[in-house]
């Protein structure tokens, strides 16, 4: 499994990566292992400011759909274009072309609050 050290990560199984004052964010590869083939990606919260920890759309693989969690407070900018066509790529490119959202952060000091990816192999036991 892929735990690329220059990313953050939650408790939650979401990436980070911040560029300046905006933030991409997807789902980990161990996530995506875990909830199998991904056939969706739901954001309903384009141009919404949304808080720290709050859903702010969904994954919907084969057997489950599963919330997505705000690892920061932000404005959700865009929603990855490629998906609609090809949300397998969540699968197959987890922290590559398969990010999911891209957001303008409200306050960079939450990054601070993130885990390193050291934190996040030991939360699930890598």
């Amino acid at each position: 499994m892929n735990f690329p050290s220059e990313l953050k990560y939650t408790k939650d199984h979401e990436w980070v990566k911040v560029e300046g004052n905006e933030a991409y964010i997807g789902i980990t590869d161990f996530a995506q292992h875990e909830l199998g083939d991904i056939v969706y990606v739901d954001i309903n919260s384009i141009d919404s400011e949304v808080a720290k920890e709050e859903v702010f759309g969904t994954v919907e693989a084969v057997k489950t759909v599963s919330d997505l969690f705000m690892p920061l407070s932000g404005t959700v900018l865009e929603l990855n274009p490629e998906l609609d066509a090809s949300p397998e790529l969540v699968n197959s490119d987890p922290y590559g072309k398969g990010w999911i959202v891209k957001i303008s952060l409200s306050d960079v000091a939450e990054v601070d609050d993130l885990l390193t990816a050291d934190a996040y192999k030991a939360l699930v036991g890598a």
